[in-house]
């Protein structure tokens, strides 16, 4: 069997959260098959240890399935990402320094307005954050590589400075822009391969001095590919916001895409419907694509929806003109709805969360339920005791329905389902602290307890 043989059948492995193989994306640096022993070489960048263990056993069960294989030799060369610096910036670790919280922005399918939404989104939030008092801390990353329109709709052109070994973004209505359309001639065709787009997205986030930023704001290609598998191994994301159109055939792929996010432990920030409806001169509202496709994906993705923004001529006219309707004219129905919804995605990330879903990549979940609180609980509670007997004084305890109560109703809220584990890892965590606190009057009131019940058993004796 040959290498290319090889590397066919292991196009059968996915990797996790993906819908692409692990040859496609050119992981496999070489597949040969030795004196009934198939040797395969991986090579991944990732900081997620359960990934090259995933990949180890999937490989291994692939290869077995051939005929001729009586043993696998499977060696993976982990890479973490690079970081400019050892220290984690505020939006996590992995982030470049001064980064505050980055945000993808991402539809599944294209020709859904998706960077026309994220221009004038990233206008809107540079505007709030200017009369806030925080100028220039907006930041915009076009990494729609093979065609990138975000130059073009923020009135930027020429080649950005270079500063030692990193790129000066360019900036303008107060947001600072990376895009590959400043790299490559304007009637030059960007064709690469998987490999190129990820060390390409890699680079615009370690190698591009953004300075201090609020916000981030990342402007995906259509679809679940290199970009966004690349994105999600280089910069931790505090969020994913999603575009669509009202009608079915935009909603069915936007879906999936927020199930990727989900799948990598993105928190999803909420959907965005562009293109609601059309006014015509009489004032009346046409819902050309339907209506209710972005209030229905969010509601089976378990976010919310941000916003609606209508379809507006003069929003297409500012994006081939440079000049965002934000901007062009802040005081105008549509720009007013951009600011609502930067108002709305500033108030979803200041809302706290217990363990946000993209630092639960680096923990070792203590319990999804609280199935298994009674049972670390006993070993704390008194050791002279059954765990059966502990397990049943702890949940009748009036702080542990105390606990339930407000997990219930926490719980109400449509979060993610890594949200709602990290909140479970969070409230077991509390929950112990406490019990920690309070260890001695536990043990006296089980005394109290076991003495009460020795006191009836002597009676009734």
């Amino acid at each position: 069997m040959t290498p290319d043989e090889l590397k066919e059948h292991l196009k059968q492995v996915k990797y996790p959260g993906f819908s692409r193989d692990i040859v496609s994306f050119g992981l496999v640096r070489s597949a040969a098959l030795v004196d009934g022993t198939a040797r395969v070489s991986l090579a991944i960048t990732t900081s997620d240890p359960k990934v090259p263990l995933h990949l180890k056993r999937e490989v291994d069960q692939c290869l077995r399935a051939l005929p001729g294989v009586q043993a696998t030799a499977i060696d993976i060369a982990v890479t973490a990402p690079k970081s400019p610096t050892p220290a984690p910036a505020a939006g996590g670790a992995g982030a470049p320094p001064g980064i505050k919280h980055s945000i993808a922005i991402a539809s599944g399918k294209g020709g859904v307005g998706k960077s026309t939404f994220a221009v004038n989104l990233a206008c809107a939030l540079a505007q709030l954050a200017s009369a806030a008092g925080r100028p220039g801390r907006i930041g915009l990353m076009d990494c729609d590589i093979y065609g990138p329109s975000v130059p073009l709709m923020m009135g930027l052109q020429g080649r950005p400075e270079v500063d030692g070994d990193s790129l000066v973004p360019m900036e303008r209505h107060g947001v600072k822009v990376m895009s590959m359309g400043f790299l490559v001639d304007e009637n030059t065709p960007v064709v690469w391969r998987g490999p190129m787009i990820m060390k390409t997205i890699q680079q615009f986030v370690q190698n591009v001095r953004w300075g201090e930023l609020d916000v981030l704001l990342v402007d995906l290609p259509p679809g679940t590919g290199d970009a966004q598998l690349s994105l999600v191994q280089t910069l931790p994301l505090d969020g994913a916001v999603l575009v669509t159109t009202p009608q079915p055939a935009a909603t069915n792929v936007a879906r999936k895409g927020g199930l990727m996010f989900q799948k990598v432990n993105v928190p999803l920030l909420g959907v965005a419907e562009n293109m609601s409806w059309f006014v015509d001169p009489a004032g009346q509202r046409h819902a050309l694509f339907g209506s209710g496709g972005g209030l229905l994906t969010a509601e089976k993705l378990g976010t919310i929806l941000l916003g609606q923004v209508p379809l507006i001529g003069a929003i297409r006219e500012g994006g081939d003109a440079g000049l965002p309707i934000v901007v062009s004219t802040p005081q105008s129905p549509a720009a007013d709805t951009f600011r609502t919804i930067a108002q709305a995605l500033l108030d979803r990330l200041a809302q706290p969360r217990a363990w946000p879903g993209r630092k639960l990549q680096a923990l070792t979940p203590i319990a999804a339920s609280l199935s298994s609180f009674p049972a670390s609980i006993s070993c704390m509670t008194s050791t002279a005791q059954e765990p059966a007997t502990n397990r049943e004084f702890v949940k009748q305890s009036s702080l542990y329905q105390e606990f339930l109560a407000e997990r219930e109703e926490i719980l109400k809220h449509k979060w993610l389902e890594s949200e709602r584990l990290g909140y479970d890892i969070g409230f077991e965590r509390a929950l112990l602290d406490w019990i920690r606190k309070h260890r001695e009057s536990w043990r006296a009131a089980r005394r109290q307890q076991v003495a009460a019940h020795a006191g009836a058993a002597e009676k009734r004796a």
